[in-house]
């Protein structure tokens, strides 16, 4: 077994639908820190400002993971807004519980099938998590956050790019595994168009983050 299968292999896990699932959300979260060399809050302050979150706004973390996001966006939308993170590893959602801010909660459920009524909340985020969604099945996890965005609700999508450096590349593959080597991150617009919102805006974090927000009509 090669490097970047044990890590990545030791980090996530197949879940039933064929996507993955994350297992040590502590040595997942440790190894996106020191990925983003310590600018992560700086960045996800970044994204959430991006998504046009703001106070009293009622947001939804697709893919949560242990929940920094969550708790960035939670410090957003103040005491009197609310932050939900959704998760399919009960391993991550554990975790995130662990320390959450008041205005957060957090449940175990899949971004295709979210387990929330029609049009409740302001804006829809998620972050390094679309990668994690089998191919056929993101089309239905991007109609499921249209469904619960308002209408002219927000959203933002923020993934990897892979690197064009072929060593960077491969370094890439073995810190993350071959979805995030090989993310074809350039077909969420298109993809996020199908779904019936409308896309809004892009930017690049660094070198390898690559962000695309969108609007519910």
């Amino acid at each position: 077994m090669k490097l970047g299968e044990r890590i990545h292999g030791g980090l996530h896990g197949e879940s039933r639908d064929g996507g993955s699932l994350l297992r040590q959300p502590r040595l997942y979260a440790l190894t996106t820190a020191i990925s983003f060399g310590g600018r992560r809050r700086r960045i996800y302050d970044d994204l959430v400002h991006q998504s046009g979150t703001s106070l009293g706004d009622r947001v939804l973390d697709v893919g949560c993971g242990p929940g920094y996001l969550t708790g960035r966006a939670a410090l957003a939308v103040g005491p009197r807004g609310r932050v939900e993170g959704i998760d399919p590893s009960p391993e991550a959602i554990t975790d995130a519980r662990r320390g959450a801010p008041a205005n957060t909660s957090f449940q175990i459920a899949a971004a295709e099938q979210l387990p929330f009524p029609d049009e409740t909340f302001d804006v829809v985020l998620s972050s390094l998590a679309f990668h994690h969604i089998p191919p056929e099945n993101r089309p239905i996890a991007l109609r499921e956050m249209r469904r619960v965005l308002k209408t002219g609700g927000r959203l933002l999508i923020a993934d990897f790019r892979p690197p064009r450096n072929a060593l960077v590349r491969r370094l890439v593959g073995v810190l993350g595994g071959h979805a995030m080597q090989h993310n074809p991150v350039d077909q969420i617009p298109d993809l996020v168009t199908a779904a019936g919102l409308r896309v809004s805006g892009q930017g690049d974090q660094r070198h390898w983050l690559r962000y695309f927000t969108a609007t519910h009509p």
